[in-house]
Parts: structure tokens; sequence; C-alpha cells
């Protein structure tokens, strides 16, 4: 007998598999739906009761991975974000103030508090002369590659609503990461493995999975999260391997799946969470052929781990490097732990000793491979740090935070390199010049990549939704 055709027992009548799709919940709906709309259509004009030639009133809730064409030819293909999470003081690393260092324990007109110096010593660097602080004199040697920010500036100074802020330009409404639109606007390169992955060492990031989340698109486009801290591949990605059913049975399995996902589409609806799962299980499958590779970093020569020196900072960069030569869109690196309120000298050196020779290392290697012209590298935390010293470090104080002025740097596709944008006033309390806010960012990150942040939208419950929400202007000056 066929599986396709069935006749009843009773009457004999001939029915297909497909019949099984509407239950009776949804026949009942049906019909009761549809004598209402008979009632209504007699209230309305006939003539609106029709769509306009070609217009299609269900958006796709589907997404697709394949490559996509950005609005213009954009110079970044690829994005590697190092968030360093905690906020770290400017004042301290990418903005010298000489004139704070002479007021010194002394109370600072119109402040709270009294001035605390930078313990930290600033050098001018490479052709352009920026000054960098020693902090971190290794990542400075590449500032002839950078465009350094000195004038940004966010809504609040709370960590996670802030680093929230930063990765979706929302502090309310739960909304796309900036990994996530790059996705859904570029697609990627690689089939075999996701186009967004969040690499860290450890739990989750102040905001949790919202900092990498897909929210009202749809779930493919969401970040991979990885634990580097893991020892191995199969740590870092559980279940990546399957010890009882073979990759020829597992593709079965997910055809089968396919079909039946087909079927429930033609006879009842299209269901986005369904297809997201649908997605994940594809992507799982494949990343079967390739992930095993690309978070194995032991094969990689010894002289290229020893530059990125043997941390989890050197790991996780390592790591970024080869998922965006493998076609990797958007890589997420955090670097967690630069919530400095006391003990500001010797914890700021620690920290940013973890990352020096990392980031360093990682200029030179995205140089030497030819990937710097097209992967657009950003540094920076959520907020900045205050000119005082925060009353509750004691003998031993750091700075409280500051959301009127903080620091980023940018390098690569798409942006100029050994120049400095903005300043912030004489003891780096706010910025004054050349402002730069988190939408303006954003814009500036999205035009890089090739598109309009205005015209990058998604309609959801009604409504047109972008990362820069209703604002932001992209900043001209820093573009290549």
């Amino acid at each position: 007998m066929s599986h396709d055709h069935h006749s009843h027992p009773c009457c004999g009548v001939s029915t297909n598999i497909e019949d099984y799709f509407l239950t009776r919940r949804q026949f009942l709906s049906r019909v009761g739906m549809g004598i209402g709309g008979l009632g209504l259509a007699t209230m309305l004009d006939p003539l609106n009761l029709i769509a306009a030639p070609g217009e299609n009133a269900t958006p796709t809730i589907t997404g697709s991975l394949a490559p996509q064409q950005p609005h213009f030819p954009g110079k970044a293909k690829a994005v590697i974000h190092i968030f360093a999470s905690g906020a770290p003081s400017h004042i301290d690393t990418w903005d010298p103030k000489p004139m704070l260092t002479q007021m010194n324990d002394r109370t600072i007109l119109g402040s709270d508090g009294v001035a605390m110096g930078s313990p930290f010593k600033f050098q001018r660097y490479g052709k352009s002369g920026t000054e960098v602080s020693d902090l971190f004199a290794k990542t400075a040697q590449h500032v002839d590659d950078m465009t350094v920010i000195r004038s940004m500036y966010t809504d609040i100074p709370a960590h996670e609503v802030a680093t929230v802020f930063m990765n979706t330009g929302s502090v309310r409404v739960t909304k796309p990461s900036l990994g996530a639109w790059t996705v859904y606007g570029l697609g990627t390169e690689n089939q075999n493995l996701p186009g967004f992955i969040s690499l860290r060492a450890g739990g989750l990031p102040s905001g949790g999975v919202s900092n990498y989340g897909a929210a009202f698109l749809p779930g493919v486009y969401q970040g991979s999260s990885i634990n580097t801290q893991a020892q191995n591949v199969q740590q870092m990605i559980q279940n990546i391997r399957n010890s009882y059913v073979s990759q020829t049975e597992q593709r079965r399995q997910l055809d089968f799946i396919h079909s039946l996902n087909d079927l429930h589409a033609q006879n009842l609806q299209r269901d986005a969470a369904l297809e997201t799962r649908l997605e994940t299980y594809e992507i799982a499958f494949r990343m079967q052929t390739e992930a095993t590779d690309v978070f194995d970093i032991t094969k990689e020569s010894v002289e290229t781990r020893a530059a990125y020196g043997n941390t989890q900072q050197g790991k996780q960069l390592l790591i970024a490097r080869r998922c965006i030569e493998r076609g990797v869109r958007f890589v997420q690196v955090w670097h967690t732990g630069w919530d400095h309120h006391q003990d500001l000298e010797n914890r700021m050196s620690a920290k940013a000793n973890e990352i020096d020779q990392p980031l360093a290392a990682l200029m030179t290697d995205l140089k030497e491979r030819g990937l710097l012209d097209s992967t657009l590298v950003v540094w920076g935390g959520e907020f900045g740090r205050k000119p005082t010293k925060d009353r509750n470090g004691g003998e031993n104080p750091g700075r409280d935070h500051n959301a009127k002025a903080f620091s980023i740097w940018m390098a690569g596709g798409g942006v100029k390199g050994g120049i400095v944008h903005g300043a912030t006033d004489e003891f780096g309390n706010a910025a004054v010049q050349d402002k730069v806010h988190v939408h303006d960012l954003h814009a500036t990150i999205l035009h890089c990549l090739g598109f309009d942040h205005k015209k990058l939208t998604y309609r959801f419950n009604g409504r047109d939704f972008r990362l820069t929400d209703v604002a932001g202007n992209v900043v001209k000056p820093l573009l290549a």
C-alpha cells in the first residue's frame, strides 16, 4: 500500500498525507474566521480587499546565509570586534591629558572630586606621531594603520545597559546585534560555519546573550557563542561530533525533517521558529567538517602561536583570524575585567598585558596575509572613566564610570590609518570636539561594509527597524 494515499475504512474516501496537517482547531478557526470575513466583506470597499499588483503582504520569515551584495561596494568584507568589557579608562590608554597630571590631587573646578593624573606615560608612535599609553606599547607600533576616536560618548554609564547598547543600539527594547545585522545584510562566505561567532573565555558577558542575539531577525543571524577557555574543540563546541549516528544517516534524517516542514508550510503556514531550528540543525551538521579545524590552533606554526602568546586572549585572536580567513563575516572577541574602581595602576597594567601582544600580533598577521584591507578591526569598551579619584578606592583609587567621554580605535577595511579624530576637554571629562555617538559609530561601521544604515532595515510588528534606530551619522573624516 502506498504511504502517500490512504482509503478511509468506513467510507473508502481517498486521502493524502497533506490532509492530516489540518487540525480540528484549525478547521474550526478557519470556518469561524471565514464566516466573520464574509460579514466584514459586505461592510468594506471591495476594491480595497485586493492587494496591489506585485505586492507581497506576507514578508519572508526565513533567513539565508548565502553571500549577499551590499548597497554599494564596501571596503570591509568582515569585522573583528574586540570588546574591552568593563569600560577601560581612555585617560590611561588612548587620550593623554598632561593638564590632569599637573592638577593631580587638586580639586577640578566643577567636579565632585580631586584630579587623578594617569600613572602611565604616553609617547608618540609611528609616522603619524599618535600618542599612546605605554600600556599598549606593542599595539602602538601599528598606529599608522589605526583611526583613534577620542570623542566617543554614550547614553547611560551602567555596565549592562551600556554594553548591550554598544552591541545593539538599544537601551530598552531587545534588538538585533551589530553582528546579526552584518550577517543579515551580507550573508557569509562559508556555509560550513556560522556567519557570526562570539568568542568568550568563561561566563556570559554583562547583558548576556542579547549582545550577540538576533532578536526579531531570523535566528540564523545570531552569534554562535564559543567558550575558548575549553581545552579542545569538542569541549568548546559541545556535541560537535555525533558518536551514535553516521553523517550519512544524519543527512537522511535532516532531509526527512525538511520534507515534513515543506508539507507543513504548504498546507498550514511557514513558521519562523521551525525555520530557524532547521537552519541551526543544518549549520551544526555542516560544522562537523570544518569547525574542528578552524578552532584548532595547534595547526598553526609554533612561531605564529608564540607571536600571539600562550594566553586566552592570544588564543581568541588567533581563532578570530582563522575564522575571518575562512569566510566568517563577524567575529566578536570578549576581553572582560576592565572595571577598575580601585588599584588602577596594577589592575590596568595586568589587563593590558593580557591583550597588548595578541593585538599587535593580530595586526601583523592580518597585514602579512593581505587580510587587513578587507577586515575592519575595532577595539573598545562600553563607556569611559572620570578624571577624578573614585572615593570608593580608598588609598589606592581607580576611576568611576563616565558616559560623556571614551576612546575606541579602528583599523583596516574602510578607515584611514594614522589619524586621531575628535577630542575631550583638557581633563578628559567630556567629548567636546567632533563628538561621536554610539549610533554614529554603528552607521560608520555599516558604511565600511557597504551599507546605508538608513536603508538596512527589517520589518517587524508593522514597522521598519534598523540598527541606528532614528539617529546616527556616518563619520566621514574616518573613511579611507
